[in-house]
């Protein structure tokens, strides 16, 4: 296993951060349809939410399509790991979000480092672009999972709501699941891919036709 440098801790954290021009503020995942219907109305009950998330639901998959891209060793290969994450998007919010997302960190990535990112889902791109700078893939997933984490923490804080120092014991409780899972994920293939966090994938579904909302998704 590679070790990482500085240089890709500090590139990491750049493509990673709330900063980063890919609009990530702007989803919820379908956190934001659960909170309104009174599912998630506390810190614990946002813990839990996520955590199932990020193991049992997309979290857990989007790290086994990360990998995935990072070991592709062509674009027909490349493409075909693509258009599985699309397939297992489980709503049409879903899909916009990963297209969308990974559209604006594939362009804004493209023209700064140089790299061929066009049209991929999120997890493919940043394990992609990762490949193409020779950042380590454990580390790239440990740092996508906790940005996902945060974004979601970051929405229950203005929804739910939750107090600052509430939403940053939540990141802390959550960075050792973003670790292990993006672990695990390093030494199993896309056999693996499952999704039995069924509560987010209504929620999700539910939050097309929300008739107030803030975020996208």
């Amino acid at each position: 296993m590679a070790t990482p440098t500085d240089t890709d801790i500090l590139t990491l954290t750049q493509w990673l951060s709330p900063a980063y021009p890919v609009g990530g503020f702007a989803y919820s995942h379908g956190l934001e349809a659960a909170i309104e219907a009174g599912t998630v109305v506390s810190a614990p009950d946002t813990n839990a939410w996520i955590a199932d998330v990020l193991e049992n639901g997309s979290g857990w998959n989007d790290a086994l399509f990360l990998a995935a891209a990072f070991s592709a060793e062509n674009a027909e290969e490349l493409s075909a790991i693509d258009a599985t994450a699309r397939a297992f998007c489980a709503s049409s919010e879903r899909l916009m979000e990963t297209k969308l997302l990974g559209q604006a960190f594939g362009s804004v990535t493209g023209d700064v480092w140089d790299l061929d990112l066009d049209q991929l889902t999120y997890p493919v791109a940043v394990g992609r672009a990762a490949r193409l700078k020779s950042i380590p893939p454990i580390l790239t997933a440990k740092l996508f999972l906790q940005a996902f984490a945060s974004n979601l923490v970051a929405c229950a804080t203005r929804l739910v709501p939750l107090g600052q120092t509430d939403g940053q014991k939540l990141i802390r409780d959550l960075t050792p699941v973003c670790g292990r899972i993006a672990e695990q994920a390093q030494h199993v293939g896309l056999e693996e891919l499952s999704s039995t966090a069924f509560l987010s994938d209504i929620t999700s579904m539910t939050h097309e036709t929300q008739y107030s909302r803030i975020f996208r998704t």
